[in-house]
Parts: structure tokens; C-alpha cells; sequence
């Protein structure tokens, strides 16, 4: 008899039950504290820091469930949900953000996340939020749950309420759509008709009125909340 056929029956079974779980995150430390922690519950199959990244990897290893960062660099975790879930309906998504935004929560449910907790989660209190939406169950901490079913229930194709958005004009938001689309301030001016100078003073005004320093800040910013 070999080594490996000796194996307990008992511990083959339980790795056999083992949930496979995809981390997509932006920071590498995060990621291996996450895997660190769950690694004792489920069986981390793969780990992303992008949106492409995350599509191509969770479509290669198709894992049970994906823990799913609100916050990239190139779109955010709801861009991630609107490319895999039509392809891809039975991989299950929970959101694990730093944000307890309403937007942030809303949008992602409506794009199809399971789930939305924060990370102050415990480890342990992850590894059942993970079982529960591998199961099939709708996830989220206490704190978000209430606003969730709130929005839901009052008017269920209502936008949801951005302040931060609602304080740009209708014309810096046309600026910042096509600065978010990768148009140069000469291409923005010919394309609303308007001189350089004109663009220069709406994109200096949205960057004072959001508080971001960059075009990159901004462009995150605007593909977050689907402007682009």
C-alpha cells in the first residue's frame, strides 16, 4: 500500500468539500493576509490585482466563489461582475471593501454580487460569509444590510443618490467622461466645441470639487460609477 492510499479517509473528504475561492485585490498585502487567514477553510485557486487580470484568470480557474475588491486601477470590482457573470453564472462574487458607501454597496449588488462585507470582518466571520454565498445565500455586514434592503425595496429602479456627482455640472461631466475615455484636453475642446482653456478650468474645477490631484484619480473615479 502506498503512502497516499493510506491517506485518512476522513481528511480526503474534508479537502474534497474544500470551497475554492479567487481573491481580487490591488494590494499584494492584503491578498496574502486574506490568503493567510481563509487558508485553513477553503483553497485559494488564484489571486488577481486587475480587472483584466481577474477576468481572464477566474474564466481559466472557475472557482466557487470570488472575494472582490470594490477599488481598482483599471474599473473596479463591477466591471469584473458585468464581464463574467453572463459567461460565467455559476461563479458566485462578495464584495470585501474598505467602502460602506451606499453607491459602492448598491452598485455592486445590482451588477450581481452575492454579497457585500467590509474588512474589518473577522477571519472567521469571512470563511462563513464565504460558505453562505457558495450556498446561495445574499451576505452582508450588519451594518450595510439595512440601507441594502432600503434601497431595494422603496424604488428598485431608482439611480442611486451621488452626492459627489451631483455637485459637477451637466458640462464637467461631459469634461470628465471624456477624460475618462482617454481624450486629450485638444480632443475634448473639438469635441464639445469649446477652447483648450475652457477644458483646462472644467478639469481644474472637478478635481477641486471631488478632491483627487490627477486624471488618474479621476478616470478611477468615473469608470467606478460606470460615467465612462
Amino acid at each position: 500500500m502506498t503512502e497516499q492510499s493510506m491517506e485518512p479517509v476522513e481528511g480526503a473528504a474534508a479537502r474534497a468539500e474544500r470551497l475554492r475561492v479567487f481573491l481580487v485585490d490591488d494590494h499584494a498585502m492584503f491578498r496574502a493576509g486574506v490568503r493567510a487567514e481563509l487558508g485553513a477553510h477553503v483553497e485559494v485557486v488564484g489571486e488577481a490585482s486587475t480587472v483584466a487580470e481577474a477576468v481572464t484568470r477566474i474564466a481559466a480557474t472557475l472557482p466557487d466563489v470570488v472575494l472582490l475588491d470594490v477599488h481598482m486601477p483599471d474599473g473596479g470590482g463591477r466591471a469584473v461582475l458585468e464581464a463574467m457573470r453572463r459567461t460565467h453564472p455559476q461563479v458566485r462574487f462578495l464584495a470585501l471593501s474598505v467602502s460602506d458607501a451606499a453607491e459602492d454597496v448598491i452598485g455592486l449588488i445590482r451588477a450581481g454580487a452575492r454579497g457585500y462585507v467590509t474588512k474589518t470582518i473577522s477571519p472567521e466571520e469571512l470563511a462563513a460569509a464565504v460558505r453562505r454565498v457558495a450556498d446561495g445565500d445574499a451576505v452582508f455586514s450588519p451594518r450595510l444590510a439595512g440601507f441594502v434592503l432600503d434601497a431595494f425595496a422603496a424604488r428598485p429602479d431608482a439611480p442611486v443618490a451621488d452626492p459627489e456627482l451631483d455637485q459637477l455640472t451637466n458640462r464637467e461631466r461631459e469634461v470628465l467622461r471624456l477624460l475618462a475615455r482617454g481624450y486629450a484636453y485638444k480632443e475634448i475642446a473639438k469635441e464639445l466645441y469649446i477652447s483648450i482653456k475652457t477644458v483646462e478650468t472644467h478639469v481644474s474645477n472637478v478635481l477641486r470639487k471631488l478632491q483627487m490631484s490627477n486624471r488618474y484619480e479621476l478616470s478611477r473615479w468615473a469608470a467606478d460609477r460606470r460615467l465612462v
